[in-house]
C-alpha cells in the first residue's frame, strides 16, 4: 500500500461539533424538539441528503436550499469564533506519511469549498494530490462513488488504498468500494458503528508507518 485516501470531518478537522449545534438550533428554533442525537445518523454524509431526509421526516417548510444556507452561515460564525480546529495529532501523522513517500487525498461528503478552505487552513493542502467532494459524485456515503472517484484521479487500484473513516457511513462507503478500511473512534464524538472497518484506533499516534505499507 502506498496511497492513503482521508476523509475529513472528524478524521482531518475537528469539526462535526459545527454541525450538531448549527442544525439542532435552527430545529429547536423553528419549533422542532429534537436533541443533538438525532443528528448523529447524518455522520459522513452530503447536506443534500441529511435536510432532504430531514424535510421528509419532520416535514419541514422551507426548502432544502434554504436550511443549508443557514447552517452554513451558522456554521460559518462558529468557524470565525473557534478557527479550523486539527484532530489532535493528525497534522504530525500527514507530515510523516508525506515524508515516507505515501500519496494522499481527501475524500469527503462536504462541499469542495469547504475542503478546500479547511485544508488551506491547516496548512495541510500540499500534501494532498487531490481534494474530492461529495458535489462531484452521484451518490452519497454510504455508496461508494467518492473514494471510488479519488481512487480513479491518482490513477490507482481500489484494493491498493487505505482510508481512514470516523462514521458509519464513511467506513461502509470505503469496504464497498473495496478499500482497507482504518475506522478512527474518536472519544470526544458520539461513538459510531464501525464494525465495516477492518480495524479500529482512536489516536492518529498510534499508526505505524512500516505497518500501513504492508496492509
Amino acid at each position: 500500500m502506498n496511497t492513503i485516501i482521508f476523509d475529513m470531518d472528524g478524521v482531518l478537522i475537528d469539526s462535526e461539533y459545527t454541525y450538531f449545534e448549527s442544525k439542532t438550533n435552527i430545529l429547536n428554533d423553528a419549533g422542532y424538539d429534537v436533541g443533538v442525537s438525532y443528528q448523529y445518523q447524518f455522520m459522513g454524509t452530503t447536506y443534500n441528503y441529511m435536510w432532504q431526509t430531514m424535510k421528509d421526516e419532520l416535514k419541514l417548510p422551507l426548502e432544502v436550499e434554504d436550511y443549508i444556507k443557514e447552517m452554513n452561515q451558522r456554521r460559518k460564525d462558529i468557524v470565525e469564533k473557534d478557527g479550523v480546529k486539527p484532530i489532535k495529532n493528525i497534522q504530525k501523522l500527514i507530515k510523516r506519511l508525506y515524508k515516507s513517500g505515501f500519496r494522499m487525498a481527501v475524500a469527503s461528503s462536504s462541499p469542495k469549498a469547504d475542503i478546500e478552505f479547511a485544508m488551506k487552513s491547516l496548512h495541510l493542502d500540499q500534501y494532498f494530490e487531490f481534494l474530492v467532494s461529495g458535489e462531484e459524485v452521484e451518490n452519497s456515503k454510504p455508496e461508494p462513488d467518492v473514494f471510488l472517484y479519488a481512487a480513479s484521479l491518482l490513477e490507482v487500484h481500489p484494493n491498493e488504498c487505505v482510508v481512514f473513516e470516523d462514521t458509519k457511513n464513511g467506513s461502509k462507503a470505503a469496504k464497498a468500494a473495496n478499500m482497507y478500511t482504518i475506522g478512527f473512534e474518536n472519544p470526544d464524538y458520539p461513538k459510531q458503528d464501525l464494525s465495516a472497518a477492518d480495524e479500529i484506533m482512536t489516536d492518529f499516534s498510534e499508526v505505524n508507518i512500516q505497518e500501513l505499507k504492508n496492509k
